[in-house]
């Protein structure tokens, strides 16, 4: 069985960095890899693959263990989490929340707009094999609706996991985190048979409430996360895929009755937690082929996306029920073929999004309302990749999308546009590297969060106006022997996003914007690597600073940030490492609700030790320490701290975590 061995390629998300990649056995050189500056690549397997735009591939997977998605991006100073716990985690990129991406799981679209106060997208990260970011400028085919970029999530295969010649293999590992006393136990297997393979996952994890820095209780932060992935799939003698694959991850507990804020000071009165009960499914069916050719290199994908949530206060004094439910349809037929110069991918693709949410309430059935909207898009793109020469890559694609919406009361409204996008790098010398990039997304009409849905909406008075984006970047790569500097300048402009209330209307609409620079230094020896990254962002909405209130589902206050990260791994197959985020002070001026108001910075430590006996084939022990310092702090992403009245989500304490995982 393949180890998700530490192999590690650093690229700082700007320029091809440094490279480490070393196991107990062999050194793997992604240095040869063309790629672009920009993207975004955390890989899991060993030798991953970038296409165009930069990657950061640090296995990061295996190397920090990541539980949740703030452990997942920890080391990236550009892509920031918030929310304390997971239930209230939203990912926000280059300053944009993610709703403003095209996001996909095993290429299935994600539409998960449900509740401004719940995580966006709930997933667990141990069972990515990949995970890519095109933050700003992305690709045609990365789909619709790329309005700041776009984000891939990419589960493992069996191919990921087991050797060649080997048929039979899987995994078992538990855990354990003393900060709330949190038991995780998964079992993976996998299989193959002639053509035939399949793999099984699942993952158990229950704990009480944690403690933040300061030794207090984090209201509703227990853990109950169940999470399960199933594939199967068959190769055909001319070396056609099937894949059929079902993931689904389900977390169900009692929460801050605002899951992504512990409590208001002086608001209405409520229960301090109810249930949250989430559930997201993605069933996904793919084709493709092993053995391409020049002419001959499809994907035929057709997919299903769903989240469901659940708030149950019956038993409460608010007496209320809420289901809120998303869901998607989406498929593609595209194909990629060479040209002289490059290469050019291109096909159509569609979805079918429907919202839906069922409100009840026992003590005031006149409130009871059942509300839901429908839209439909069909797009044609191309995507052309191409060396015009040796030192220099460009990529550039166009697509077509047309839309038909429907309303809460029936009405439809249709609507079309183009978007673009060019991007490219070209190797000035031999230790620098220029790179420059822009997109035009057109995103249409966006559908309204579904615990906002009102059955009274009258979308006469307005039409809802289509929403675009514009987005650039210049960055440079130097290679100075010993270490690697990098540079980015980024700019995402997004005009009428959908910004609709219960009371205000459908048609409301808000303008964004996010600036930005990082700088980056990373240098590797044998067996180890250093990386230290720097962003400053400043984020506006509608001509004014964002306060985290008018930006929900659009940006956060963010400022400036800086991540170290570190790891050696040693000849008798000990690994040590760590990883440090500093948020610096911030003062937040001129938004809609105050002239000034400072918000703290703050320094979390984590440090990691993991054991690979060379005589006990398939074991690995793991012990960290988390916020090493107990340091008590809120994350810089996490909403309502730049409000008196609000008492933000803190995220947790130290904790001690003890793994043993054991594969065969």
């Amino acid at each position: 069985m393949k180890f998700l061995k530490l192999s590690t390629c650093i690229m700082l998300g700007m320029g091809p960095a440094a490279t480490w990649a070393q196991d107990l056995s062999a050194t793997t050189d992604f240095s040869e890899e063309r790629v672009f500056l920009g993207t975004i690549f955390v890989s899991a397997p060993l030798n991953p693959e970038a296409e165009d735009g930069v990657s950061i591939t640090s296995e990061a997977l295996a190397l920090s263990n990541p539980a949740d998605l703030s452990e997942l991006f920890a080391a990236e100073p550009t892509l920031s989490v918030g929310g304390g716990i997971p239930m209230a985690q939203k990912l926000y990129v280059n300053g944009i929340e993610e709703n403003n991406l095209a996001i996909s799981i095993d290429g299935a679209r994600q539409n998960n707009r449900i509740f401004h106060h719940n995580t966006t997208t709930l997933i667990d990260p141990s069972l990515l094999q990949a995970v890519r970011i095109d933050p700003g400028v992305a690709p045609a085919d990365a789909g619709p609706g790329a309005l700041a970029g776009a984000l891939e999530y990419e589960t493992v295969d069996v191919e990921d996991l087991l050797d060649e010649g080997d048929n039979f293999g899987g995994a078992f590992k538990t855990e354990y985190d003393s900060n709330g006393d949190v038991f995780t136990n998964s079992l993976t297997t996998f299989a193959r048979e002639g053509r035939f393979e399949a793999l099984a996952f699942a993952r158990f994890a229950t704990g009480n409430d944690r403690e933040d820095g300061n030794g207090d209780a984090i209201l509703g932060s227990t853990t109950n996360l169940t999470s399960l992935l199933g594939k199967v799939a068959y190769e055909t003698e001319t070396g056609g895929r099937f894949e059929l694959a079902l993931e689904q991850v389900a977390d169900d507990a009692l929460r801050p009755y605002r899951a992504n804020i512990g409590f208001i000071n002086g608001g209405r009165p409520v229960p301090e937690t109810r249930s949250y009960d989430l559930t997201r499914t993605n069933l996904s069916f793919e084709y493709t082929t092993v053995q391409p050719t020049a002419y001959w290199d499809p994907t035929f994908r057709l997919s299903y996306s769903g989240t469901t949530l659940i708030n149950d206060e019956l038993n409460l004094s608010t007496t209320a029920y809420s289901e809120g439910e998303t869901s998607s349809l989406n498929g593609e037929i595209s194909n990629s073929f060479e040209l002289a110069l490059g290469e050019v991918n291109a096909g159509v693709d569609f979805f079918s999004d429907e919202t839906f949410l069922n409100y009840e309430n026992s003590a005031n059935p006149s409130w009871n309302d059942t509300a839901g909207e429908e839209l439909t898009n069909i797009g044609v793109f191309a995507q052309l990749r191409m060396e015009p020469t040796l030192n220099t890559r460009l990529s550039t694609g166009v697509r077509a999308d047309f839309q038909r919406f429907t309303g809460v009361d029936g009405t439809e409204q249709s609507t079309s546009g183009l978007s673009f996008n060019a991007s490219g790098e070209v190797d000035v010398t031999n230790n620098l590297t220029l790179s420059a990039g822009y997109s035009h997304v057109w995103g249409g009409i966006e559908l309204a969060e579904n615990y906002i849905l009102n059955s009274g909406w009258d979308y006469s008075v307005a039409e809802i106006e289509d929403v675009t984006a514009d987005n650039f970047y210049l960055a440079a790569s130097y290679k100075a022997g010993w270490g690697v500097f990098d540079g980015k300048l980024f700019s995402t402009q997004i005009d009428n996003s959908r910004a609709a209330t219960w009371g205000g209307g459908p048609a409301l609409t808000a303008d964004v914007e996010a600036t930005g620079f990082e700088l980056g230094f990373s240098s590797n020896w044998d067996s180890g690597f250093v990386r230290v990254g720097y962003a400053n962002t400043d984020t506006e909405v509608n001509g004014l600073n964002a306060d985290s209130y008018t930006a929900n589902y659009l940006t956060i206050p963010l400022g400036e940030m800086l991540s170290v990260q570190a790891a050696h791994q040693f000849n008798n197959g000990l690994i040590i490492g760590g990883d440090i985020q500093h948020a610096l002070d911030f003062t937040l001026t001129d938004t809609v609700y105050t002239s000034s108001v400072d918000i703290a910075g703050y320094t979390v430590v984590n440090t990691f030790a993991e054991y690979r006996p060379n005589n006990i084939d398939g074991l690995t022990v793991r012990a960290e320490v988390n916020n090493l310092f107990d340091e008590a702090y809120v994350a810089r992403a996490t909403y309502g701290q730049d409000f008196a009245s609000v008492e933000p989500n803190y995220e947790e304490g130290r904790s001690f975590g003890l793994s043993v995982e054991y594969a065969f």
